[in-house]
């Protein structure tokens, strides 16, 4: 037997949470006027290394890379925001007037990485970003964004984790003051601290074996070496998170794991019980430079993302359970002739927004009974020789214990009054539009 590839998993199950999550989201992004976008699964691999940086960890250990027939070398996607980059570039969409331009994805990132919980080899991602304000209060606004994607699902107890690393040359200048501080003691930290000592410096303020080492906790601030004009940046953003009465921790260790930011990162953060240790559910920050670095027009931006499976496991710790599906009416059929008929009334009501299913087994009419309850459906619609013959039907209320017979052609008419009674008018779970015959 063939078995899917290590890392990867086939959504069954839990295919509720992810279209609640999908659901919520493009809910909270139409309120912030985000627009979605898709971009490829695969993209050239130099993107990666210009993007996410040549000596990080996920472009040195864990990106799919494969050469096509063409002799191009290609990456799977190991994340969202260097694609939302290229194609920003590549279609002009910096020219757009409406600034800033903000776009919001959904879909599957690869990296090859130990599999552990909520974390896959294969996994889903939700992230936006902004294009073309320089502004904290676009800083604000996003963090503000991505808390309001939690809200909606009622994730609790959410912790906003903020730093800044500057611009570039405050960054540069923190570089080498964290260096110079380190270096002496360089050979007590772990094997990967000290390739991260002359790769990625920044890297070794989060590293999970040494950050209780002497050495690290006593390491500058980022603070310590910002500019006045980043500084201020940093103040203003403070400020508007506060006008959102969005409560935070600055976290002079945080410092996320990608070359492009500047300014701004930030993480929202979970309790340790509901994902251990790496309980950071979102992260994103400032990329002033990536667009420009990348051969587009000077553009300053701001981003985040979620993984997806790591949310579904806090929610489901948080005891988050999406809604159960179910049907509006469930045909209970007996009979050849009233299989026809039964099936002209369900293109009538699937047209008209109401859904509904049938028995195409030929069961017994216990069977079909088990049937309806299995799906949860609010009606019975019971048709058999008898019911043709006269051209009605009858129609089981399983929820009020009621039952009546009405003519076929009152079905429709029928079920939308019982089941927009009470809801204002409107069917719920029907389509928006509805019928108009």
């Amino acid at each position: 037997m063939i078995q899917k590839m290590k890392g990867t998993y086939d959504i069954t199950d839990d295919i509720g949470f992810y279209q609640e999550i999908e659901k919520v989201i493009r809910k909270v992004s139409r309120l912030y006027n985000v627009k979605e976008i898709r971009t490829p699964h695969f993209e050239n691999r130099e993107l990666f290394h210009r993007s996410v940086g040549e000596h990080s960890d996920i472009v040195s250990k864990e990106t799919y890379d494969f050469e096509d027939r063409g002799g191009r070398v290609n990456t799977l996607r190991p994340e969202g925001t260097a694609g939302i980059v290229r194609a920003l570039i590549e279609n002009k969409l910096y020219a757009d007037p409406r600034v800033p331009l903000k776009r919001y994805y959904i879909g599957s990132m690869f990296r090859y990485e130990r599999p552990q919980k909520g974390r896959f080899r294969e996994f889903r991602q939700f992230g936006a970003e902004s294009f073309g304000s320089s502004h904290p209060s676009q800083d604000g606004e996003m963090i503000d964004y991505a808390m309001n994607v939690l809200r909606a699902l009622k994730l609790k107890n959410v912790r906003v984790h903020i730093n800044s690393l500057g611009g570039t040359a405050s960054k540069s200048a923190y570089k080498d003051a964290l260096k110079a501080h380190i270096e002496p003691h360089l050979e007590t930290l772990c094997r990967e601290c000290q390739i991260r000592f002359e790769t990625n410096p920044l890297r070794m303020l989060d590293c999970k074996k040494d950050k209780d080492k002497d050495v690290l906790k006593t390491a500058p601030r980022t603070f310590d070496y910002l500019n006045e004009d980043d500084s201020a940046h940093f103040e203003a953003l403070k400020r508007y998170l506060d006008a959102m009465k969005i409560s935070y921790t600055v976290d002079h260790s945080l410092v996320r794991g990608l070359d492009y930011y500047t300014h701004t990162v930030f993480e929202l953060q979970v309790s340790e019980a509901l994902l251990g240790q790496q309980n950071a559910i979102c992260g994103g920050g400032r990329y002033n430079t990536l667009v420009e670095d990348l051969d587009g027009p000077p553009t300053p931006a701001f981003g985040f993302a979620f993984g997806i499976e790591r949310l579904i496991v806090a929610l489901k710790e948080n005891g988050f359970t999406p809604p159960s599906p179910s049907l509006h009416a469930y045909f209970i059929i007996m009979g050849d002739e009233a299989r026809e008929k039964a099936m002209g009334l369900m293109h009538r009501l699937r047209t008209g927004g109401i859904t509904c299913d049938a028995d195409f087994t030929k069961r017994s009419m216990k069977a079909q009974f088990k049937q309806s309850a299995r799906h949860n459906a609010r009606f019975a619609v019971i048709i058999g020789e008898e019911e043709v013959a006269q051209n009605t039907l009858n129609l089981k209320d399983q929820r009020e214990a009621t039952e009546d017979t009405i003519p076929m052609n009152d079905l429709y008419i029928t079920l939308m009054e019982r089941l927009t009674r009470n809801t204002n008018g409107s069917c719920k779970d029907c389509s928006e539009k509805g019928d108009s015959q």
